[in-house]
């Protein structure tokens, strides 16, 4: 048996599955963001690792008969986070998530040191606001106190498997979102440390995601009722958990995550950086490479549109929406932007109503709104030669079929769904029976436990018009970009 624990932005999520990827049980915990000022995004770590304590009890408690055949943990984890620790191992500072949006002067301030050609060479990415490196330098700007009191420097995830063992570890594909590492070489970027001002020994040791970095400590054991060895890996930040719980980890397989965020992913055998820079050149947790598109406000725009403007529930929401194209376009950056235009300034925008418009052309506006930002990221991928010979949708939002119809004919290509809706959970399971040892790899594991289970076909007719719609949706953001200042 082997746990998963996927750390989300909201919530903590224990998954235990057998060998074969069986799913046996499952627990969740809640806990809260703090926004303390505009664009500042804020958690406690401590509600994460309660949170996973909690979550974990639950699920060893429901399964007694079977707790003595757990034998491997692995993570999934939102990205980006700074967590601050002391020399003790104390957090210093409330984390910084993956969508405070407080550094952009520090983001300049990289790029204008290093130049965007010379960062891309370097670490592989822009620097972006949601970046762990530009909320460090923000630390030393403006809490010059408390950065010289950092110890260690942790992403969400390995803080929970440092709690667990003891050990300070992450992992190539998490770090990769850092800002930190050479993603190309798979090591930490000297001259991005000595211009951030920290040491390599500030920061935890790089594994691959199915590496076992340590074991669960005999205090936790304790406090869970296990008495056997229980194995830790390293285990993969959400995106690239998510795409092993997917089966994407070889070339042709892309996958569409319709979550909180949106994100197109792609598999690599070796390294690849978009020319422009546009999408996030990361090390995916099978142990190669992968390209990810990511826009920050995917199925969150419903649920803004739902809670905030319409007072209605997206069930309801979704029965007024038509088959019938409305001419109401929505630009969905209701938290700014990051790929393709990497503007944390940016806002979501409504264009094109009439007198005749109504709550469902508007709702359609904001799914089409979506598919249109996630198709960006798509076509940067074609135009970077990647194949696309499979497109699989995962996530939230892809459990309505009117919005799947729509994503395949913004698309203009079959999506298919598999037999799984676990994602992350399920990736950061999976990696754990791999360092057991059971499976040679991460692509034979998903061989054995994932596959495509349904199909959602085009439209041509569709396909055509929005392939207009898009090209419109896109010439907005140019037009309006002076005025998201």
């Amino acid at each position: 048996m082997y746990i998963g624990i996927d750390l989300g932005t909201s919530s903590i999520k224990v998954l235990l599955i057998t060998g074969t990827g069986k799913i046996i049980d499952e627990a969740t915990e809640e806990y809260p963001v703090y926004y303390p000022h505009t664009n500042w995004a804020e958690q406690n770590p401590e509600d994460w690792w309660q949170g996973t304590l909690t979550a974990l009890k639950k699920l060893i408690d429901a399964n007694k008969n079977i707790k003595d055949d757990i034998r491997g943990i692995g993570f999934s984890g939102q990205m980006h986070g700074m967590v601050a620790l002391d020399d003790r191992g104390e957090v210093l500072t409330p984390a910084i998530l993956w969508c405070d949006q407080r550094t952009s002067d520090e983001c300049i301030d990289i790029t204008k040191h290093f130049g965007m050609k010379k960062l891309g060479e370097l670490v592989g990415n822009k620097a972006l606001t949601g970046f762990t490196a530009p909320k460090i330098l923000w630390l030393k700007k403006h809490h010059p106190e408390i950065f010289q009191k950092v110890d260690m420097y942790l992403l969400p995830k390995d803080f929970i498997n440092y709690k667990l063992s003891g050990i300070y570890a992450t992992d190539y594909s998490d770090a990769s979102g850092m800002l930190l590492l050479d993603v190309q070489n798979k090591c930490y970027s000297k001259p991005m440390l000595e211009f951030i001002g920290i040491t390599e020994k500030q920061l935890p040791k790089l594994h691959e995601s199915f590496a076992v970095t340590g074991n669960l400590s005999d205090e936790i054991k304790a406090i869970l009722g296990l008495s056997q060895d229980v194995i830790i890996v390293a285990g993969a930040g959400d995106q690239a958990a998510g795409a092993i719980g997917t089966g994407t980890v070889g070339e042709g397989v892309v996958s569409v995550t319709l979550g909180t965020s949106g994100v197109v992913f792609a598999a690599h055998d070796d390294y690849r950086m978009d020319s422009e820079n546009r999408l996030h050149a990361f090390c995916h947790a099978s142990g190669k490479y992968h390209s990810m598109g990511v826009m920050l406000s995917a199925a969150s725009s419903l649920k803004w549109w739902s809670d905030e403007v319409s007072k209605e529930s997206i069930d309801n929401l979704l029965i007024e929406v038509d088959n019938q194209i409305s001419d109401v376009i929505f630009l969905p950056y209701l938290m700014g932007e990051r790929t393709p235009y990497a503007n944390p300034n940016a806002r979501g925008t409504f264009i094109g109503m009439d007198m005749n418009s109504g709550r469902g052309d508007m709702t359609k506006a904001v799914l089409e709104g979506v598919a249109f930002g996630l198709k960006d990221s798509l076509d940067i991928l074609k135009d970077m030669g990647v194949p696309v010979n499979e497109i699989r949708v995962i996530g939230g939002g892809a459990k309505s079929q009117k919005w799947r119809q729509i994503i395949a004919d913004v698309f203009g290509h079959e999506i298919v769904g598999i037999n799984t809706n676990q994602g992350g959970a399920l990736g950061a399971a999976i990696l754990a029976a791999v360092g057991e040892g059971i499976y040679e790899n991460v692509y034979e594991a998903t061989k054995v436990m994932i596959q495509t289970v349904d199909a959602t076909k085009p439209d041509s007719y569709n396909v055509a018009i929005y392939l207009d719609k898009h090209k419109k949706y896109q010439s907005l953001y140019r037009y309006l970009e002076p005025y998201f200042a």
